[in-house]
């Protein structure tokens, strides 16, 4: 892969992390107006408790999807997209799907689809955010992590997008049998992540299969089908993984920086 390219992902990750970190900042005043149980939630509505889309949200130019209430107002929401759809402006806008900022245990789940985002899902300082059997397309970074522990990305359908699942400053995540199809620069992609596991998963169509850059260490990367990139599975643009400490067991791909990662080469 040209660095040109990865030096766009790598920056595209870095805007996404300072814009959650603006972005979440004005959620916690409207917790308190939040009940425990809502349905047919409106864009840009605040959220806590057990929330259940009784119909497609069509965001404005002007809206961000949904926001989780910051901190201890927002532990262990539930977000069931009950088979709707929640649509964006468009990848290029800088509004977001649904926020998850510094709280814990959040659970967003399917079916349903998000769509037309700049990140489809942010999570931001928040800890063991679940999100589950949902369909991304068409948003910069499907799923977008800053700052988080122990999420779990699991069984989706994640692309097109231009990154699927992008990790900055996280740790103990769990990118478990989704389906990455067609995002154009990265499946999964880490910036100084450490202590993950990326396993059964499906990536094809993208530049970079799966990437983790030279600060993301002590990663788990097992039984992946990782076919037809540009590069399947790329450890730091080739740096051995004995420098930062990553492991790769029996993935299935044809093509790795360095060499010998993948089963068929």
């Amino acid at each position: 892969m040209q660095r040109t390219s990865m030096s766009y992902m790598v920056g595209t990750i870095v805007v996404m992390a300072a814009l959650g970190g603006i972005a979440m900042q004005n959620t916690a005043q409207y917790a308190h107006a939040q009940q425990n149980m809502i349905t047919s939630p409106a864009c840009g509505q605040v959220v806590s408790g057990n929330v259940t889309l009784t119909a497609n949200l069509v965001c404005s130019n002007n809206q961000d999807g949904l926001s989780v209430a910051q901190g201890s107002a927002g532990d262990h929401t539930i977000i069931n997209l009950n088979g709707y759809t929640i649509t964006g402006p468009g990848g290029n806008s800088s509004k977001v799907g649904i926020s998850v900022p510094h709280s814990n245990g959040v659970i967003i789940k399917g079916p349903g689809t998000i769509e037309n985002f700049q990140a489809g899902v942010l999570m931001t300082g928040s800890s063991n955010t679940e999100v589950q059997r949902l369909t991304f397309q068409g948003n910069k970074i499907a799923v977008f992590m800053s700052g988080t522990d122990g999420a779990t990305i699991e069984q989706n359908t994640i692309g097109p997008n231009t990154i699927g699942v992008a990790a900055y400053s996280s740790s103990g995540s769990s990118i478990h049998a989704n389906l990455f199809t067609g995002n154009s620069l990265s499946g999964v992609t880490f910036v100084n992540g450490d202590e993950s596991m990326v396993d059964a998963n499906s990536i094809g169509g993208s530049k970079n299969g799966i990437y983790l850059d030279s600060q993301s260490g002590k990663n788990v990367i097992l039984f992946n089908n990782a076919l037809r990139n540009d590069v399947d599975i790329n450890n730091a643009d080739g740096l051995p993984i004995n420098i930062n400490g990553n492991e790769f067991t029996k993935n299935n791909c044809f093509l790795s920086q360095p060499s010998g990662i993948c089963v068929g080469e």
